[in-house]
């Protein structure tokens, strides 16, 4: 299962981005997608998550500004962030889960999304 995030970038202060995530090497449908990021010097840490059935998580530092949505046929993830911060500057992880006897983790590659002010 390989996880491919793409459409990072650098925008300015208020800006927009949308990035995506495509998966590929697996039939089945992941339980729970969602993006995380990972600041320099800083801990990785949740975005967004979105499972099939469930709730739709925020970090309270993107709600109002970021939507996370995901086809569920493809299996592709979605991150539309809006009004983008200088703080929001960090590498976003897509991230992915099958859910079974155990929990299987998967993650993309990172996208790098800088915000300048």
């Amino acid at each position: 299962v390989q996880l491919q995030a793409s459409g990072g970038g650098l925008v300015q202060a208020g800006g927009s981005l949308r990035l995506s995530c495509a998966s590929s090497g697996t039939r089945f449908s992941f339980n729970s997608m969602g993006w995380y990021r990972q600041a320099p010097g800083k801990q990785r840490e949740l975005v967004a998550t979105l499972t099939i059935g469930g709730p739709t998580n925020y970090a309270d530092s993107v709600k109002g500004r970021f939507t996370i949505s995901r086809d569920n046929s493809k299996n592709t993830l979605t991150l539309q962030m809006n009004s983008l911060r200088p703080e929001d500057t960090a590498v976003y992880y897509c991230n992915a889960e099958k859910w079974g006897a155990g929990t299987v983790t998967y993650w993309g590659q990172g996208t790098l999304v800088t915000v300048s002010s």
